[in-house]
């Protein structure tokens, strides 16, 4: 059904004996739509040579038009099922090149009529640059010539992309691997008017599981047939002139990928019984090694289907994981294999195995390292030199072992608590070898840190050289730039000593240069300007303060421009906050708040509104805390409320606020945190909650950091939930909530039910469901409605 700009919205009236008000779509007022109503700056990738800038430009937002396209929902996937591509994708407009080292920006030129970008991709040499692009049919495949920067079409739009991005560059950079519609596809069976042929019936073998909620599942046979229609896909060769070779059949392809020599496919399938319980990543799967001409050489994995998981973040499932081709030789895979059945709860010496088997796989695979926690990733480098990091989510403890694959011998690299930022080391820096795959780059022995340098004292982002043999670290450069803050991005010529950086300040946009860590000079790579002009003048600051059991908080202060903060006239406070769960005060403390960060406004927080004379305090510090044998969250309504106070007496020390005119929001979880504080304290005055959950019995095993389930802890479950405190909620509050979240644990129906019980409790609350949107908002109109809605709510609760 066509969807007209006037649809109307089903708003609820504060204060009304009316269940719905009828209204149109709104846009909030000038201060706001001047920063809202902005063009979207392109967004910079680098080729892997270096050689090439690209710059992607998209819409600033969707239109609500583009969310009412045909959609199905079926085992965690939302596909359109006309042009067979995922319907949230955010589509680009534009692709700009630039050579590094010259001035000139070249628009591509050739690019489809109306453009519908997705899935950008450098071709192994750096010459090419791939993409998609959606017609009204379907999806077709377009390479981008960069010595030219000219594009061409080279298939037709038959392209499936509903698992992903549909298409792989071969190794030789003269051919990709792209997923097609199977020739003979059935059509989709329509749900609604298909007979059901019998009940839907589920057992349980009982065993105990800790599986969480999620969204969008399969639910009948027919949704069954209807999701196998949808991502079954054929794998052919397409050369870059658009002739084309059939590789494989029609199967559900989740994986795929080829050796580091080119000479094997990896690929893994799906296939049934499907689940109604789990998404389609638990689905039954095998994984396979074909060679160039599509010839199976080995079926190297089969996972059964997996509805039964321990209980704990740091258990998993059985059997073989994380398949992949080690980057650092010719065709080997390696995996990890749980030494504990996948359980947490088990005491055994070692966690994980970390094996490799070399092609053709005829061999025994062959143990690199067994591990005492949970093996979380690795980084190769050459045959001496491969980084293992390993965590275990109860003490948060990351360590990072040096492993040498040739001898199996290891040493400690580095252990610390994985939130605490001070310490840590940075990301080892990475450059293509002779593969043309990404791995550790290691030069006489040495390999070189890249680190983001958060301190007590401030930012300060490093290149550290480590020594592999003796494991002494040299630092050998320190930013010192003043009145802005610098990031390293990666590094260009180590012996040259060139970084690439990225410069910014509250109201500088981000932009890319060249730099000599030994010379300071700098060149310029790109030059984009400010969107947000209206918030020039506005004072930004880092504070720092103390909750009143000792614990550190920061957030960013923002104040209206021109205010004289020596007559200090008493503004009323935004506060804008997410809770995160830390297992030590120490960290829990730490902050990476930048007073010189860009200042980039957006409907996921208050700042708009300093230019209507509010004070904002945005990205408030919310920890909550659990030391030793205690959960963060056994005393989370206490360390809210703590958090919130200690905002209000930090702004209201430096004398800008009336402290009886604060209010507080937050999106999902800060929704979640917002309808706690409105109903266990009395120092706000409004809240907004935006696309939270508020009954966390209808997440009853698990959520958000929460590892039990809800007959572990009924009493944390209950206590945390504001529903069941819905008589105690008093305040104006405003709750969002898209109408088709698609987010694990914050179904539409929370703030539909949470609404409810506050209405017939005779709260003062107001509900907007915002059509089409799922957790995060895309649309024009919705956003910008959004907007009106929280400024008219401020202005009339809190202002006035």
């Amino acid at each position: 059904m066509k969807l007209f700009f006037n649809l109307l919205l089903f708003s609820c009236l504060l204060g009304a004996v009316h269940a719905q008000e009828s209204i149109t779509f709104q846009k909030p007022s000038a201060e706001i739509l001047q920063l809202a109503d902005y063009q979207r700056p392109p967004s910079v990738m680098m080729s892997p040579d270096d050689n090439w800038l690209v710059l992607s430009y998209r819409p600033t937002y969707k239109s609500l038009d583009e969310l009412n396209q045909a959609e199905v929902r079926l085992a965690g996937l939302r596909i359109n099922p006309t042009t067979n591509i995922a319907s949230t994708t955010a589509y680009l407009n534009n692709i700009k090149i630039k050579r590094v080292g010259t001035a000139d920006e070249l628009q591509v030129k050739g690019l489809p009529e109306t453009p519908r970008i997705a899935s950008l991709g450098f071709s192994p040499d750096s010459r090419t640059l791939a993409f998609t692009n959606t017609t009204a049919k379907g999806v077709e495949l377009w390479i981008v010539d960069l010595s030219s920067a000219t594009a061409k079409r080279i298939t037709d739009d038959d392209l499936n992309a509903s698992m992903g991005t549909p298409y792989s560059w071969y190794r030789d950079s003269k051919s990709l691997l792209i997923s097609k519609l199977p020739g003979n596809r059935p059509a989709l069976i329509d749900t609604e008017k298909e007979l059901p042929k019998g009940p839907i019936v589920s057992t349980s073998g009982g065993q105990t599981s800790q599986l969480r909620t999620y969204q969008d599942l399969l639910k009948t046979p027919q949704d069954e047939a209807n999701f196998e229609t949808l991502t079954q896909s054929e794998l052919h060769l397409v050369d870059l002139q658009g002739k084309q070779t059939k590789l494989l059949d029609a199967a559900i392809y989740s994986q795929r990928s080829f050796s580091p020599d080119g000479n094997y496919l990896l690929v893994t399938t799906i296939s049934r019984p499907f689940s109604y319980v789990v998404p389609y990543y638990n689905f039954p799967q095998k994984t396979s090694v074909f060679d160039m001409q599509g010839q199976l050489l080995k079926v190297v994995n089969e996972t059964p289907l997996v509805e039964i998981m321990p209980k704990g973040f740091s258990s998993t499932r059985k059997g073989k994981r994380n398949m992949a081709w080690r980057a650092d030789r010719p065709a080997s895979l390696m995996y990890v294999e749980a030494l504990d059945e996948g359980d947490a709860s088990k005491d055994v010496a070692f966690r994980d195995e970390i094996l490799s088997w070399d092609a053709p796989f005829n061999g025994q695979p062959e143990s690199l390292l067994k591990v005492a926690d949970r093996f979380a990733s690795i980084i190769w480098g050459d045959k001496n030199n491969a980084l293992v990091y390993t965590r275990w989510y109860d003490t948060r403890n990351e360590k990072i072992f040096l492993l040498n694959p040739t001898s199996k011998e290891a040493k400690l690299l580095s252990e610390r608590n994985s939130q605490d930022v001070y310490g840590h080391p940075g990301n080892v820096h990475m450059k293509q070898n002779e593969f043309g795959s990404y791995v550790m780059h290691v030069k006489d022995n040495k390999t070189y840190w890249i680190g983001s340098g958060f301190t007590k004292e401030g930012q300060f982002p490093f290149v550290e050289e480590l020594d592999m043999t003796t494991l002494k670290k040299k630092r050998l450069y320190t930013s010192n730039v003043t009145g802005k803050k610098e990031d390293i991005s990666t590094i260009l010529d180590m012996k040259k000593g060139e970084i690439l950086v990225s410069l910014q300040s509250a109201t500088e946009y981000p932009n890319y240069y060249i730099k000599n860590m030994k010379s300071g000079k700098i060149t310029a790579l790109t030059q984009l300007e400010n969107p947000f002009k209206g918030l020039d003048g506005v004072h930004k600051e880092v504070i720092h303060y103390k909750r009143k059991d000792g614990v550190d908080l920061s957030g960013t202060l923002y104040l209206p421009a021109g205010y004289d903060r020596d007559k200090k006239e008493k503004l009323p406070l935004l506060i804008w906050a997410y809770p995160t769960e830390y297992k030590d005060k120490s960290t829990a403390g730490q902050s990476t708040a930048n007073p010189y960060q860009f200042t980039y406004p957006s409907y996921g927080s208050f700042i708009y509104w300093v230019t209507k004379g509010y004070a904002v305090l945005d990205n408030a510090a919310f920890p909550i805390i659990g030391e030793g044998t205690a959960e963060p969250n056994d005393t989370f309504i206490e360390q809210l409320v703590a958090n919130g106070e200690a905002a209000i007496d930090a702004v209201d020390k430096l004398g800008y606020i009336d402290r009886s005119k604060v209010g507080v929001g937050g999106h999902s979880y800060g929704a979640f945190m917002t309808a706690n504080l409105l109903t266990h304290s009395k120092l706000f005055a409004v809240g907004i909650a935006r696309s939270g959950a508020y009954n966390r019995t209808l997440t009853p095993f698990g959520f958000q950091s929460e590892q039990r389930n809800y007959w572990d802890a009924p009493e944390v479950y209950h206590t945390m939930s504001p529903f069941m405190h819905a008589d105690k909620m008093k305040t104006p509050m405003l709750l969002i909530h898209g109408a088709a979240d698609n987010n694990p644990g914050t179904f539409t129906l929370q703030t539909e039910r949470y609404f409810q019980a506050l209405k017939n409790l005779g709260a003062p609350v107001r509900m907007v469901l915002l059509p089409f949107e799922s957790h995060g908002y895309a649309s024009e109109e919705n956003v910008l409605h959004t907007l009106w809605e929280q400024d008219q709510f401020l202005e009339k609760y809190l202002k006035n």
